[in-house]
């Protein structure tokens, strides 16, 4: 199968590595000239399990002059997906299927206005993974659930034969006929503990070694599924702790949130696709959000002290 993974940073690169290593045809597409170059040369050096390894990938600053991919793996930043799959158009064939598996909620309708809905899957992966250097990642693959699904609900062909080609990677990975469901236990995932790790700036071994970022997270995750079952969509996390334990399973004391490696390299985060989601959905359904507003906000200021900083430098 020929993939195009658009956004190849800590999660994209520790997919395309793996599918790499298991036969597949990978491009690896980043901006970053620094990550690309040194994937070029050295290949992609993964560290798994305290052992590294270097996998020879084909990477690229952008899709031009590539030809048609079987998929497309939209792993780009929420903010940059209208963007990224617009500049994309090379590798959009007739048969192409572009599958989104970033976090949050909304994507799938910003890529559907580009290349139709029918192109369109929906994703959700409990993969992880932290960029250690240009050409660097450390990845948490093994155990972690991937689901996709038809944004209908059906179990299309073209649909298992992307499970299929995960799953021989390892990447532990099921057909969903709910994914609008599976898309929520994702959010539920990421709302335990993006926020508070890009506010506290601690990894996931000082995240939970605290009895308050505890109880904060657990009352951000109650508000999520309170909204989620306003608004009718079926849930298969049931209780709010749960998802707090199920955010760190299987992921070392060093791992960082996602939303605390922007915070880091000085980039905008995906508060509003994460937290933002809650509340909006949360007005609509009539579901009070105090704790995410809370968390949004805290966010919204460190992001602006980056900018000034940054603009003042």
């Amino acid at each position: 199968m020929k993939i195009c993974v658009l956004g190849a940073g800590a999660l994209g690169c520790s997919i395309g590595g793996v599918l790499t290593e298991a036969g597949e045809e990978v491009w690896l597409i980043n901006r970053s000239a620094a990550h690309i170059e040194a994937m070029q040369r050295d290949g992609l050096r993964m560290l798994d399990g305290g052992v590294e390894r270097a996998v020879k990938v084909h990477a690229a600053t952008s899709c031009a002059g590539l030809a048609p991919m079987d998929l497309v793996i939209v792993l780009v930043k929420s903010f940059d997906t209208a963007a990224a799959i617009e500049a994309a158009a090379p590798v959009i064939g007739e048969h192409t299927v572009v599958l989104s598996l970033q976090n949050g909620l909304g994507h799938e309708d910003i890529l559907a206005e580009v290349v139709g809905r029918r192109r369109v899957l929906a994703g959700k992966t409990y993969v992880g993974g932290v960029m250690t250097g240009p050409g660097r990642v450390t990845i948490g693959t093994r155990g972690k659930l991937t689901l996709i699904g038809e944004l209908d609900g059906s179990m299309s062909g073209r649909v298992q034969a992307i499970a299929h080609a995960f799953n021989r990677a390892g990447l532990e990975t099921t057909v969903s006929p709910n994914i609008v469901g599976a898309m929520w236990d994702k959010l539920l995932i990421n709302v335990a503990t993006g926020a508070l790790s890009a506010i506290t700036g601690l990894p996931y071994g000082g995240l939970y070694s605290l009895a308050e970022v505890e109880a904060t997270a657990v009352a951000a995750v109650a508000e999520a599924i309170a909204v989620a079952r306003a608004g009718g969509v079926q849930l298969s996390i049931a209780e709010p702790r749960q998802a707090w334990e199920m955010a760190a399973a299987g992921l070392p004391a060093e791992f960082k949130a996602s939303m605390l490696q922007s915070i880091e390299k000085g980039s905008r985060t995906e508060i509003d696709f994460i937290n933002g989601s809650v509340v909006r959905w949360g007005e609509r359904c009539g579901v009070p959000t105090p704790v995410n507003r809370a968390l949004i906000a805290c966010v919204k200021g460190i992001e602006l002290r980056l900018a000034q900083r940054a603009a003042a430098a």
